[in-house]
């Protein structure tokens, strides 16, 4: 086979914001036609394969990542009305969500203080470094809200992006397994539980295995967002605050 096509259209969309766009289209294709061919088994997420894609070819290329990203933005933006339009299968289960009111706040008060006090407990009994710490916590939000809390507390945004990006990734591949290790069987409970530890990746998860799993998956996500946007930098003032920082 001829390399020089190839070569020639890298060249030419290397120079251009369509880098990203389109290696971003083909990695995700790429790495759901395997996750299909295998019989969608979640070890093979396409997120995680399309990362790996991504990775190698802009290391073999010698591409920096602020030209990929140039031209991926308009996937990034997509994020926000994708996240908008969870509200629809949301919608058509209000009623079951009314009626369940009074669990869905406790599952999402526990929850969240076990995604927030399990992580940063390891890494701070690890050693972590305070930036670090700060940086884990919001790990189970959805990564834009998660590079949020993270500046306004004092982390790293840019590290808590990868841990919220490799959170929802390990919780989509392996979240099945531990359900059904727990004998969960409730769509219901199990599509809260993807969407709260593991964000929209867990909860694109739910939504290809059942409807309902993945409309309370979309229900956790967003309550979890909006909880550990208001809740974090508030707790982290009065840690500060009550220990004299």
């Amino acid at each position: 086979m001829n390399p020089a096509p190839f070569t020639d259209i890298w060249v030419y969309l290397a120079g251009t914001p369509l880098l990203g766009l389109t290696l971003t289209l083909v990695a995700y294709q790429a790495g759901y036609g395997i996750y299909a061919r295998f019989g969608f088994r979640p070890l093979l997420n396409p997120v995680l394969l399309a990362v790996i894609f991504i990775v190698a070819v802009l290391a073999l290329t010698g591409t920096a990542y602020r030209t990929y990203f140039d031209g991926a933005q308009f996937v990034h933006f997509l994020l926000g009305p994708a996240v908008v339009a969870l509200a629809v299968p949301l919608a058509r289960e209000w009623d079951s969500v009314r009626r369940l009111a009074l669990p869905i706040a406790g599952a999402l008060a526990a929850g969240s203080l076990t995604a927030l006090g399990s992580a940063v407990g390891i890494a701070w009994a690890l050693g972590a470094s305070p930036a670090t710490l700060l940086s884990l916590a919001p790990k189970s939000v959805t990564a834009p809200i998660a590079m949020g809390i993270a500046e306004k507390i004092g982390g790293l945004p840019a590290l808590a992006a990868v841990f919220a990006v490799t959170t929802g990734i390990i919780g989509a591949a392996l979240g099945k397994y531990v359900l059904d290790a727990l004998a969960i069987r409730d769509w219901r409970v199990r599509g809260f539980a993807l969407g709260l530890a593991a964000h929209g990746i867990g909860t694109a998860r739910a939504f290809q295995v059942n409807a309902d799993a993945g409309a309370f998956a979309g229900l956790a996500f967003g309550l979890h967002g909006a909880l550990a946007a208001l809740a974090f930098p508030v707790v982290y003032w009065l840690v500060r605050h009550a220990s004299g920082g």
